[in-house]
């Protein structure tokens, strides 16, 4: 599979694992792997996600939103 890693854990840290394994029927290895993943999603920036439709529509007037002449008639 992969590479081996040793770890030294703690009294209260080995327990837990103990209660893992025996709970959810699972070997330590897996417990760890699992442990990992997770500590890897909740560390990790998200990707920037790409906003739909944004950038679609490109009339080339920079201005479009803010300047009030292109209001001017609209509605009319």
């Amino acid at each position: 599979m992969g590479s081996s890693v040793q770890a030294r854990l703690d009294a209260e840290t080995q327990e837990a694992l103990r209660g893992l394994v025996r709970n959810l029927g699972i070997s330590q290895s897996e417990v760890i792997r699992e442990g990992i993943r997770l500590m890897e999603m909740r560390h990790t920036k998200p990707k920037h996600r790409k906003i739909i439709g944004v950038g679609q529509f490109d009339t080339g007037i920079p201005d479009l939103s803010t300047n009030p002449k292109h209001m001017e008639g609209f509605g009319k």
